[in-house]
């Protein structure tokens, strides 16, 4: 694709997100979560590949279904109560099938099967932009329904939860293992959104940071399987020694970052004697956890580089690792010492 076309694109993608995080009407938010469809397709169907093709006919047919429910629900909305405003929904069904839809835009269990599916045809850096950008906008507007019905909410987060966890556990390929993760980190924020809009917020932050340095690592090397991690060690030896720590940090692993969100999302629910909902959120965690020891355990920590079985890759460019990922490899490790910190700036 030319680079110009190709900023184009990523110009409107940006503008239909920043649209969406702007409106308080349901016509001005559809039309900023249609601008950002249109804007992604282009670039997921950039490389001339039929993985590529796939990839972008099965997003577009999962995103005009899910559009096309959100402006209906809205429409009648507006039609039994007279009112375009988001924060304005006062009848039960539209609601529902506009949050449904919302969880389906974002991949969320149980309307989640496309998101592995679609990440894997996509290269690793489209794959991080579907993976946290693209779901900004839809998590705009259910921070502004989250009050409408919460038990919806809780229930989609909890399956998210559990099936990321549990989908993730036999998987090979790191993309879809991405998109599980993607999966298990929304239900997360999802659980917690109605009793603290601001620690889910902080939560998506985290998860943003600490998804940016694996996507980067693993395009910079070209590392599409599980059985390629072990090769890095001969690339980049510090990459390499840090992956298990982002991974371990992205399951939740004290600690490290990623156990900051999960540790104040269980307290505060302990705190609102939600015990129950407590201990089913932990133990579901256990799932995705499970998976990135896994590949703690495949990528450095006691597979050698001489047993691997797969073709090393010539390595012809210069090793240079920019600044950014420098920044969010540290913010992904070493975070938890800030916690008092994080927690007092959300109260």
């Amino acid at each position: 694709m030319n680079p110009l076309t190709l900023l184009m694109f990523a110009m409107a993608l940006l503008s239909g997100t920043l649209i969406t995080l702007s409106s308080t009407n349901w016509l001005m938010a559809w039309m900023g979560l249609e601008i950002n469809t249109m804007a992604i397709i282009p670039i997921i169907a950039r490389k001339h590949h039929p993985r590529a093709t796939e990839a972008a006919t099965k997003y577009f047919l999962v995103q005009a279904p899910a559009a096309a429910t959100i402006l209906f629900c809205a429409i009648t909305n507006a039609w039994m109560t007279g009112q375009w405003e988001i924060n304005q929904m006062s009848t039960d069904l539209p609601t529902i099938l506009i949050l449904i839809s919302l969880a389906f835009k974002m991949g969320m269990a149980p309307l989640h099967s496309w998101l592995p599916d679609v990440l894997q045809g996509l290269d690793l850096m489209t794959g991080l932009v579907l993976s946290t950008w693209q779901k900004l906008a839809p998590f705009c507007i259910i921070l502004q329904l989250h009050a409408t019905h919460s038990l919806t909410l809780i229930l989609l987060g909890i399956m998210s939860i559990l099936v990321g966890g549990w989908g993730g556990l036999n998987q090979t390929q790191t993309r879809k293992i991405l998109a599980y993760s993607s999966i298990t980190h929304m239900g997360w924020m999802l659980v917690i959104l109605q009793f603290s809009p601001k620690l889910t917020l902080m939560t998506l932050m985290l998860y943003i940071t600490m998804t940016f340095p694996v996507f980067m690592i693993l395009s910079q090397n070209n590392t599409l399987s599980i059985n390629k991690l072990p090769i890095l060690a001969t690339h980049t030896p510090t990459i390499s020694a840090l992956i298990p720590l982002l991974l371990l940090s992205l399951g939740g692993l004290p600690p490290l970052t990623g156990f900051i969100p999960k540790w104040l999302i269980i307290q505060e629910m302990s705190h609102l004697g939600l015990f129950g909902l407590a201990t089913i959120t932990a133990l579901s965690g256990l799932f995705s956890l499970y998976f990135y020891l896994r590949l703690s355990y495949i990528s450095s920590i006691t597979t050698s580089p001489s047993s691997n079985l797969t073709h090393a890759t010539w390595r012809l460019t210069p090793n240079f690792t920019p600044l950014s990922l420098k920044t969010t490899i540290v913010l992904s490790i070493t975070l938890l010492p800030l916690t008092p910190t994080i927690n007092s700036l959300l109260l």
